[in-house]
Order: structure tokens, then C-alpha cells, then sequence
């Protein structure tokens, strides 16, 4: 099958790379969609250590499965396969199992491929009413809606998501549904053109004062980033860092402690929730498309992906 792979020499499609054997409680899954994620990028810089085939964000055709129940059915999965056995897969889930692998991120290949495997407990049937290009936003809403599982945000809070790209206009519309007060902040007019259009309350972020926001989600993949982020949160409010990039910060910590800030890292979240909100049409993903390419052209898509201010490419095997 054809393969978008890292190795230590970069990336390469591969014409021939071999087709994936589901295990016994395994599907084997034809990729219908992928998309391009930030983090995808950042694998690509240095970030984490993965060497292999990339991509996390997908929807898939069940092909074959020891449960003939899947057959023929459109899935979603959870991106993280833990061990099944140690405390923290048994009592809270795979996200945090010291053993895990991460499809396209670690130690498993990913959907940047005509096909994958994961296992049957890690699928989610797609609702017949979310076309391809929208399930494919399954991951990354999850993940902008495990920030409401992880706080709770009260009617008319103010909350500010910095960084108006591909993960935080969904979070800024998932924070919007709490009823918080929610301003998407970007260094850049242009790349603000977009979530006003949609009708999001945005702002430069240099224009706003110190200390403007309840909540503050950094959603940059950058370190600048984080300093605004940081800048902005009041006294004893709440940061939410959301960004996983390549190198290293160095960035003054004091106000953490003087203003007794609370800080959370957030990650992957709830796949269920995220596809009702697909389907029940309340959250906009068709507008973050910004290119769709097929997977022979998986190099140009890339660099598509990274040139500043693109939102989601999209690949289709």
C-alpha cells in the first residue's frame, strides 16, 4: 500500500510499504479521510521520537474484524493503545498507560496510509449523517472538548483561547457552548478574518491587557504562545496548555506562583460527544478546510499544511 513514513532521513512516500495484519481483536480499516494536524508537523521538526507512518485524525471503512458486526461500517478510533493491564488502563483508560502507543505518534503506525489497524474497543461508529470531511474533525473536537470535562466554565466568564488555527477554532466554539464569554486572539488580522466571518468574538492578541481573562487556552504551538497566554490570565484564574511542539521554552514562571495561577494540561478527549456535536451541526468544521489532496500527493500536502495560517488539508487514499 502507499505510506506517508518518517524515518531518520525525513519523509517519504512509499509506493509499496506493506499492509498492516489486524490481531484477533483487531479491525483492519481502509482510510477514507485524514487530516493534517499540528502535531503532525511538529513530528516532523523533532518533536517525540516516532518513526514510521504518521497521522492520528482519520475515518475508515471496516474491511475485516474477528466481529463481523464491524464489517462494511464508517469509524472514528481513540488514537491511544494502552496494555489492558496496568492500574492506570484499568481504572482510568489508555491515554496515560506508561506502555501506550499513539497512532501516527508513537510506536504505531497512523492513517496517512490506505489502511491501519486498531483495536475494536477503540472504535466509534460514524453517524450516517456526518459525511467523511466532518468525521474526520472527530479527534481534534475531542480533544478541544476534553477542556470542558477537565474545568467548568460559568455563564459569562471570560475566556480567551490564543492561537486561531486549526485547534483553536474548535476549541473556541466548544468553549462558547458553555456559555463563557470567549475571545480568540491572534497576532495577525488576517489570520482573525476567518472566525469573525463565523462570527466569533476575536482580537490582536498584543492589543489586550495583562490580566483580561477567567480562563486562558494557549493553542499556538509556539513558545510566544505561552507568554501571552500567560500574560493574559488574571489572578487565580486557570491556563490551559493545549500545544505540543519541538524544542524548548524559557519563559518566567513567577507569576504562577505569585498569582497562584492554576495550570492544566489538557489532551485527547471524548470522541461520543465530539460526533453528536457533528451531527447535531453545532460546531463548524467545513470552513477550517483548506485543501484536499490525494495520498500520492502526501509531500505536497504537507508543506501546504505547514505555511502559516493554513487550517486543515485534508488526504484521501
Amino acid at each position: 500500500m502507499k505510506a506517508l513514513y518518517l524515518s531518520d532521513d525525513g519523509l517519504q512516500l512509499l509506493p509499496d510499504y506493506a499492509q498492516p495484519q489486524p490481531g484477533p481483536a483487531e479491525a483492519l480499516i481502509r482510510v477514507l479521510c485524514a487530516g493534517i494536524c499540528s502535531t503532525d508537523l511538529e513530528i516532523v521538526r523533532g518533536y517525540g521520537a516516532h518513526r514510521g507512518v504518521l497521522g492520528h485524525e482519520f475515518v475508515g471503512l471496516v474491511e475485516s474484524a474477528a466481529d463481523t458486526d464491524w464489517i462494511g461500517r464508517r469509524v472514528v478510533g481513540g488514537i491511544n493503545l494502552g496494555c489492558q493491564r496496568c492500574s492506570i488502563c484499568t481504572q482510568a483508560g489508555p491515554e496515560h498507560c506508561p506502555q501506550r502507543r499513539v497512532l501516527g505518534i508513537l510506536d504505531k503506525d497512523g492513517a496517512f496510509a490506505e489502511y491501519i489497524t486498531l483495536p475494536l474497543t477503540n472504535l466509534m461508529p460514524v453517524p450516517a449523517n456526518v459525511p467523511d470531511e466532518m468525521a474526520v474533525f472527530t479527534e481534534p473536537l475531542a480533544a478541544a472538548l476534553r477542556i470542558t470535562e477537565q474545568l467548568t466554565l460559568a455563564p459569562g466568564e471570560a475566556a480567551a483561547v490564543v492561537g486561531p488555527g486549526r485547534l483553536g477554532m474548535l476549541i473556541a466554539q466548544t468553549l462558547a457552548l458553555t456559555g463563557a464569554a470567549v475571545t480568540l486572539l491572534g497576532r495577525r488580522t488576517a489570520s482573525l478574518e476567518l472566525p469573525a466571518a463565523m462570527g466569533m468574538t476575536t482580537a490582536l492578541v498584543d492589543n489586550v491587557p495583562d490580566n483580561s481573562f477567567d480562563v486562558v487556552v494557549e493553542a499556538t504551538g509556539n513558545d510566544q504562545g505561552l507568554v501571552n497566554a500567560l500574560r493574559l490570565v488574571r489572578p487565580l484564574g486557570t491556563l490551559v496548555l493545549k500545544s505540543t511542539f519541538a524544542g524548548s521554552v524559557t519563559i518566567n514562571l513567577t507569576k504562577l506562583v505569585v498569582d497562584e495561577i492554576t495550570v492544566i494540561g489538557s489532551r485527547c478527549g471524548p470522541f461520543a460527544p465530539a460526533l453528536r456535536l457533528l451531527a447535531q451541526r453545532q460546531i463548524a468544521v467545513e470552513p477550517l478546510i483548506d485543501g484536499r489532496y490525494p495520498l500520492a500527493d502526501a509531500l505536497a500536502a504537507m508543506a501546504h499544511a505547514a505555511q502559516p495560517g493554513v487550517r486543515k488539508i485534508l488526504l484521501r487514499p
